[in-house]
This record gives C-alpha cells, structure tokens and sequence, in this order.
C-alpha cells in the first residue's frame, strides 16, 4: 500500500510545520503541502493550519512508493518515459489506491522525480516523467505552450476513409450520483477550443474497421475519443462513447467486467495508444516511440471477440 501511517509521540507542543521538519527532515513548504493536503493529525484532529500548536500522540500520512517492475522504454540524465499498460491509472484515486505509475516513477528515480502529463487509466502508452523539479517545471511547460507532437494510434469502428481535422469544442458534463463523480466530455458550443488531426492507416475490411493515427493539438479530457464519435467512427472498446446509456452507467458503476464488456463494446480495453512523442529539450530534438506492438494487440482482441459463442 503506496500510503502508510507514521505514528509519533511529543510532550512538547510545537507548530505543525516545525514539527514535520524537525521530524522527517523535510523542508518547510513539504511540511505546509502535507497539511495542506489533510495528511497531518493530533488526536485524532485533522490539522488544518501550518503554524497550528500540536503536541501528543502524532499522525501522519505519507505516501511510499512500491514497484511491481515496470522497466522505462527510454531515458536521459532530465526525464524518462514509460509505456503505461491500459488499466494502470497515472495518479492514486485516493489513499487506499494500491498501485500507480507514481509509484514506479518515485520508486525508481526518486521523490522528486514526477509525472508530467496525463493520460486515461484505459488509453496505454508513453508518459513522459521528469526526474528533477527543474526538468518537471520545463516539461510542464512545453506541454502547456504545445511544444509537445503527440502521436496516438486508434482502432476505430468503420471504414475512415479520408484524413480531417475535427476543432469541435468540448464541455465536460459532470453529473453527481451516488455520491460518484463523473465525468462525460461532450461536443459543445460553449466548451473549450480543441482540435484533433486524424489520418486513416489500414481498414481491414473483414472487420469493418481502421487503424487511424490521431494528432491532438490541444489536450483536453477525453478529446480523441469525443472526437472521432463526434466523426461517427468511435473507439472500439470505449464504454463510454458510442454506446448504449446503459453501457455506459455500468461501465462507471464498475459492473461492466470481463467477457460481458468484450461483447458489448468489441474489446476488453479501450484500444487507443500513446505511440508517439516529438520534442526538442535542450536543443536536442527526440522522437520516442512506444516499444508496444498495438496493431498486434489489437488484432489479438478482435480475435478473441470473434471467438465468444
């Protein structure tokens, strides 16, 4: 379990955040960033303020990272990329999370290494990690000033014949139930500005379906997803777009497993990939590629499809 629980003890009352730093030899704005973030308890009270009196028995929620192997695809002395498999999420929902890709991040380089993007817990493929604050915050701003060509690779439903561009807007609809947020990207007049660029590869005519590269220029939520439905060719394993509403609230109720999903939505993944990054760091220029084989992957989850009774 990434977060744990350290227990102390002091007689002495002192401020929260001297506290911290007198204890874990942290610095004092990572002191004020845990109180922040509601890690901090004395007697069972949440601390809510750094320059707080605490004193007693002393609660505190860190997060220790663990690694279940996953070896980086490329790397440099600045940053590194790993290809993420579908269903690993970037960041922990919550602290009972017991895995992400955070922890192999700070695991391996460090915890001032950290994630510079994100992408969807199903989409897999390549995210780009800093392993230093100052590589982070360059980073960081390259993908803010799109300084960042992103490739990624789709198996899309029907024939895609020709190369577009789709600058639909997109508004996220967030609808509260059960006490679950969730979050649905539709096209919208009002919504933010976004524009993806799609090219056509290979339709394989036996299964109605096409092998597109898709180049997001902006990079909202969901965006090639809502995208290509918007374009009538939606993902083959989306369960969220280009589906039934019945699909789509068992998907986000966590009912939606298994051979039941293969059949209703064509895979048991969303088959969309991270398979390329362009950039220039340094006035070095890279072109990374995703070491996955995601035709191969797809094609096997078809095949598997084809073979349900």
């Amino acid at each position: 379990m990434p977060f744990t629980i350290k227990r102390f003890h002091s007689d002495e009352k002192q401020k929260a955040f001297l506290f911290l730093i007198r204890e874990i030899g942290c610095s004092q704005s990572e002191a004020q960033r845990f109180i922040a973030r509601g890690r901090l308890f004395y007697g069972g009270n949440l601390v809510t303020k750094d320059k707080e009196e605490i004193s007693g028995e002393i609660e505190l929620i860190t997060f220790e990272p663990i690694t279940k192997g996953l070896k980086p695809t490329f790397e440099t002395e600045e940053f590194v990329l790993f290809d993420k498999p579908s269903g690993m999420l970037i960041h922990p929902q919550n602290r009972y999370t017991p895995y992400s890709l955070i922890d192999e991040v700070k695991y391996q380089y460090g915890m001032d290494a950290n994630i510079t993007h994100r992408i969807d817990m199903e989409t897999s493929g390549l995210v780009l990690c800093a392993k230093n604050k100052e590589s982070e915050r360059d980073i960081k701003m390259m993908f803010q000033e799109r300084e960042m060509q992103k490739k990624y690779l789709a198996l899309v439903y029907g024939e895609f014949k020709d190369e577009l561009t789709c600058k639909e807007p997109l508004k996220v609809n967030k609808d509260e139930k059960s006490g679950v947020l969730r979050s649905i990207v539709k096209v919208d007049e009002t919504g933010k500005s976004s524009e993806t660029y799609f090219r056509p590869l290979n339709y394989f005519k036996d299964l109605d379906m096409t092998l597109v590269e898709c180049y997001p220029h902006t990079g909202r939520q969901h965006q090639i997803r809502v995208h290509l439905f918007h374009v009538k060719h939606p993902i083959v394993g989306d369960p969220l777009y280009g589906v039934d509403e019945e699909i789509t609230t068992k998907y986000l109720d966590r009912e939606l497993k298994g051979d039941e999903r293969l059949k209703l939505t064509g895979a048991t993944r969303l088959l969309l990939h991270a398979d390329e990054l362009s950039f220039v760091y340094k006035d070095k220029e890279y072109k990374i590629k995703s070491n996955v084989d995601f035709l191969k992957i797809c094609l096997e989850s078809i095949l598997k499809n084809k073979e349900q009774p």
